[in-house]
């Protein structure tokens, strides 16, 4: 047993593991799914504007995505379990700092850096990745829509609970007990233990250096289309779940429906989430892919054309929903068919870190362009047009291992 190994201890139970990260997820996809209910109460009770949120969250999709590239090469050499210990650690300082920030420098420490580093180390890049290893190729797409599923009902479970503790005790102390609740996390940390090599990866894969790994990468123009087309998928979502409730209350709707939406999403993005998982086992992934980018520009040019009353605010989310994370699984399954499990959390991490360049763009672009229009309009429209060259960018992937040691076409 070598030195990696003996460090990381062997790996438990599949399904004992499945379960645990499918909690974790849940978890940390929860809290920052909901902090769109939290902008108006904290603006208004600090002074200060849009942009300021808009920013900080911002910041947080991007320190996700710089985090995730960095905590996945750590949890393939060293083992997931210790790096969802640090996430639970980060994500609960972020929130307590969060709830006591006295301007907003302080708000990009706690939201910004330190929720969006410890989301990095504990979410799905993380997860999925320690999936993987412990089942076979054919489970993967399956499992991977599991663990999407779960980050799904964060969201549907989060969305209500957040408005719920804001209307008894505050946005201030309701950020604390969410803090309190990532505490949880270190605890089902141990359920994960174990990194590639203890997890069994190919010798091949073994073999393989993480700078050559890279370098295949990069050389490989299917994953730079996969990373290309993420980026919309970031800028999308990241724009809808921090500035919908704001949308809602400017055309003059009752906040409940803001509740309504964001639990629709998330539980109907746990139907599309599994229903993703099962179709990726069976049909094409790129072309999969390409018609959920279409879809979701259909969906929100309906909705933009239409009266927006409670009625297409519901039809909508339950249609986003089912199209929300659904790119998650088939996207991770990609990455893992093209080069194994040996360095997924590495090069998983870098095709998520363009979701989150895009996510940085669609809640910073949301928040800027607001106050200089005075609506969403732009970004709206702008987030139809990036569906369409998500779409356009999907189709010629090729869904097929590369050639060891043969800088592979797409």
């Amino acid at each position: 047993m070598d030195r990696t190994t003996r460090s990381t201890g062997t790996v438990s139970a599949p399904w004992l593991a499945i379960s645990a990260g499918c909690v974790i997820a849940l978890l940390t996809f929860g809290p920052r799914s909901a902090i769109g209910f939290f902008q108006i109460p904290m603006l208004a009770d600090n002074g200060w504007s849009r942009e300021d949120f808009a920013l900080a969250i911002a910041l947080q999709n991007l320190f996700w995505g710089l985090g995730q590239p960095l905590f996945g090469a750590i949890a393939d050499k060293f083992g997931t379990a210790r790096v969802l210990v640090l996430s639970g650690v980060l994500y609960a300082a972020g929130l307590a700092i969060t709830a006591v920030a006295p301007s907003p420098f302080w708000l990009v420490v706690g939201s910004g850096v330190l929720v969006g580093l410890g989301v990095a180390a504990g979410s799905f890049g993380i997860v999925l990745a320690a999936f993987a290893r412990r089942v076979s190729a054919e489970q993967r797409s399956f499992v991977f829509g599991l663990g999407t599923a779960a980050g799904s009902a964060g969201m549907f479970v989060f969305a209500p609970l957040s408005q719920a503790l804001i209307d008894s005790y505050g946005w201030s102390d309701s950020l604390m007990i969410l803090s309190a609740m990532m505490l949880l996390v270190p605890l089902l940390a141990y359920a994960l233990r174990g990194n590639a090599a203890s997890a069994g990866a190919a010798r091949a894969e073994m073999a393989q250096t993480m700078g050559a790994a890279l370098r295949e990468a990069f050389a490989t123009k299917g994953y730079l289309l996969l990373t290309t087309g993420f980026f919309v998928c970031g800028f999308q979502v990241a724009f809808i779940t921090a500035h919908f409730p704001a949308f809602i209350a400017d055309v003059g709707i009752a906040p409940v429906w803001a509740v309504t939406a964001l639990a629709l999403i998330g539980f109907f993005n746990i139907i599309g989430s599994i229903s993703s998982g099962l179709i990726g086992q069976r049909y094409s992934k790129p072309h999969f892919l390409a018609l959920i980018y279409i879809g979701r520009s259909i969906a929100v040019t309906a909705f933009l054309l239409t009266p927006i009353t409670p009625t297409t605010i519901v039809v909508f989310s339950i249609v986003m929903g089912l199209l929300w994370l659904s790119t998650v699984p088939p996207t991770n399954a990609l990455v893992a068919i093209m080069f194994g499990t040996r360095y997924l959390g590495l090069l998983g991490g870098l095709v998520f870190l363009s979701h989150q360049v895009g996510s940085f763009l669609g809640v910073w672009l949301g928040g800027y362009l607001y106050e200089v229009y005075g609506s969403y309009d732009v970004v709206w429209w702008l987030g139809v047009g990036l569906g369409l060259f998500a779409a356009i960018v999907h189709w010629p992937i090729r869904e097929a291992p590369v050639e060891r040691g043969v800088l592979a076409p797409a």
